[in-house]
């Protein structure tokens, strides 16, 4: 069950004789700098949970760009980059008052809002803060809807953002995510609809904004459905959607309203990859009388895999490229039910030759990898992290 990998994360994935996590930095600049192409006069916020390795918010930072942090602790590790403290928002809308202390202690003035009791308390705990609100979406088209704990209605983000201004606090932006990796365009244009509606009652209410934040949802392209399908997002649409919607937005607005966007897995998860192996490939009978195949892998969803509830990653048998394969539910090393991908009609193909001990690469990984692992549910550790240098690294290296 070959999948394509490029030429150095074949030969960083090869020469690994243990288990880890390898990220190439490069081919994530390569992802940020085509984004930035792609869209051109938007500021990139990282969204700091999908990758929270110093190493990828380095080189991030060093390609100019900034973090969307959702906690104290987010925000600390962005700082640790050097970048400056205008370039990271507080991007969660839960937020304790001592999370809004500590924020402010730290420099960070922007932050996102739903509601009036959040505000109330921004307005508290760091005066003069300016406050930008998220609207809701459904999420529909996306993986992972995320429709409704963060969000609220457009006549609800007036509100916020009046009762803002009137307690000394900036009102300075809308924001909404359209769910993560988000599969259609169609979602952006009801994004952007919401968006247009609220900044023109917004407009009538003498409140003037100066920047949307568009959110992730940008998706990542190596996944496979739950029954083994690529996913083939149309990213040329998605992209076309955009650049149409912020030109749209900025003639409503009738002013030149800055645009903020908060990628994740977008840029991080295909250039990210998993050097594991086999555990056993075992046949069982089940209660009903058929026979199954059970691939057991040393990585599952508590070390590394948390997302196979609605992913099947590519699976690459580098020891056996050819040969007879079975169907078989692969599954992690734990106890836990839970732990398995590639239930009943979704079976994984799998060289019948495998014996404990094989290597297994698993692709497109980058994304929550590490931010989701446990610290040793069932005893079974975390990946150690492997780099592949980024370009600039790779240059002194040479030099």
């Amino acid at each position: 069950m070959n999948s394509p990998v490029n030429t150095r994360m074949r030969t960083a994935l090869a020469a690994a004789s243990e288990d880890q996590i390898v990220f190439d930095l490069a081919g994530i600049e390569r992802a940020y700098d085509s984004l930035v192409s792609e869209l051109p006069g938007i500021a990139i916020r990282f969204a700091m949970k999908a990758c929270p390795v110093d190493e990828v918010l380095a080189s991030l930072a060093r390609r100019g760009a900034g973090f969307d942090a959702a906690s104290p602790n987010e925000i600390i590790q962005a700082l640790g980059t050097g970048v400056p403290a205008e370039l990271v928002h507080y991007g969660n809308t839960v937020k304790s008052d001592r999370n809004i202390v500590d924020a402010y202690q730290l420099g960070i003035r922007d932050f996102a809002t739903d509601s009036i009791a959040d505000v109330t308390a921004i307005a508290a705990y760091a005066p003069g803060s300016r406050v930008f609100c998220r609207l809701a979406t459904t999420g529909a088209g996306a993986v992972w809807g995320l429709s409704r704990k963060a969000g609220c209605s457009g006549a609800d983000a007036v509100r916020v953002l009046a009762a803002a201004k009137a307690k000394g606090l900036t009102p300075s932006g809308l924001s909404v995510h359209v769910g993560s990796q988000q599969m259609t365009a169609a979602a952006w244009q009801d994004a952007f609809n919401r968006l247009t509606g609220v900044l023109i009652a917004l407009s009538r209410a003498g409140i003037r904004i100066d920047h949307i934040n568009l959110g992730g949802g940008l998706p990542a392209m190596g996944y496979r459905d739950r029954a083994g399908h690529a996913l083939n997002p149309p990213m040329d649409e998605i992209l076309a959607t955009i650049r149409t919607g912020m030109c749209r937005l900025r003639e409503v607005a009738g002013i030149a309203l800055d645009f903020i966007m908060e990628p994740g897995r977008h840029l991080v998860a295909d250039h990210g990859a998993i050097r594991a192996h086999v555990s056993r490939l075992s046949s069982r009978r089940q209660l009903t009388g058929d026979r199954e195949h059970w691939l057991y892998l040393s990585c599952g969803k508590f070390n590394g895999l948390y997302e196979i509830d609605q992913l099947q990653y590519r699976l690459v048998f580098p020891t056996h490229p050819d040969g007879e394969y079975v169907p078989a539910v692969v599954a992690g090393p734990t106890c836990d039910s839970d732990d398995t991908f590639g239930h009943e009609h979704n079976l994984v193909q799998v060289p019948v030759a495998v014996a404990s001990g094989d290597p297994v690469w698993i692709l497109s990984c980058g994304a929550y990898s590490t931010s989701y692992t446990t610290q040793g549910f069932n005893g079974f550790a975390p990946l150690p992290v492997s780099l592949l240098p980024s370009e600039q690294m790779a240059h002194l290296d040479a030099c």
